[in-house]
């Protein structure tokens, strides 16, 4: 049975890892490489490094933060921000990055995501879609959650996996920073009309909350920030409570697989 993934998010500008409250109000966490060893430490299955001011600043990734963040995790690493062309992706990969997260370029040119897929496998390739509810739908947005676009976040998903995505990271606008929970009706949404592996962003407040992302958002992994960069839960401690809701875990020190 395939094992749920908790993968804890860096979000990084100006070499410093951040977090806020809906995008915005950004607080300092620490230094990426740092975070990035003692996540692995702890028994994070992967992780996700964004560099979120790339795409507003119109530059490419930053890598060599990526470089030193890679030479000290020794687990699956995504990196996301700035990646607008094909040789670009491969430079990302050269810095140690795993796969690679395309947002705000593959909205603006689709077939970016056909051409990384089909120079560099799809499997390492990553959509990202950030999602603003709009009534009974979802928006997507993009350059850091600032613009908005005409994409339905349900039809960019199904086009985005027919253009080659192996894998999509779907975060809630509405949800992310605040707590509230995983939007599990965006992402069952997602889930039920695509058929590669989906990752959860935005809202978890504690252990509870990914195993209701996995059980009705129907997801295959579960991503998180404050709560573990400000020690509010542990790796340890979430997939303990997956494991015990019968959700299958990689084990980590005090849980069973």
């Amino acid at each position: 049975m395939l094992r749920r993934r908790v993968i804890p998010c860096l979000d990084v500008a100006d070499g410093r890892v951040v977090k806020g409250t809906r995008f915005v109000d950004l607080v300092d966490e620490g230094d990426p490489s740092e975070l990035a060893e003692r996540y692995a430490r702890e028994g994070a299955d992967e992780l996700v490094f964004l560099d979120i001011t790339a795409a507003p600043e119109r530059r490419g990734t930053l890598l060599d933060i990526v470089e030193r963040t890679a030479r000290r995790a020794f687990i699956p690493l995504t990196v996301g921000g700035g990646v607008r062309t094909a040789d670009e992706m491969r430079d990302v990969l050269r810095a140690g990055a795993d796969k690679v997260s395309l947002n705000t370029a593959a909205v603006a040119e689709p077939d970016l995501v056909s051409q990384c897929a089909a120079r560099l496998g799809s499997q390492a390739v990553v959509v990202a879609i950030d999602a603003l509810r709009a009534g009974s739908s979802w928006t997507v947005y993009v350059k850091g959650g600032r613009e908005a676009t005409p994409l339905d976040a349900v039809d960019w998903a199904v086009r985005a996996v027919k253009l080659g995505a192996g894998e999509l990271l779907v975060t809630s606008i509405d949800r992310d920073g605040t707590g509230l929970g995983f939007d599990t009706d965006l992402l069952r949404a997602i889930t039920d009309r695509v058929s590669v592996p989906v990752i959860a962003s935005g809202g978890a407040a504690g252990p509870d909350d990914f195993v209701s992302a996995v059980r009705d958002g129907g997801v295959d992994a579960v991503l998180a920030a404050s709560i573990f960069h400000r020690r509010i839960h542990s790796i340890a401690s979430v997939k303990a409570a997956m494991a015990a809701a019968g959700l299958p875990v990689r084990a980590t020190e005090g849980v069973a697989a």
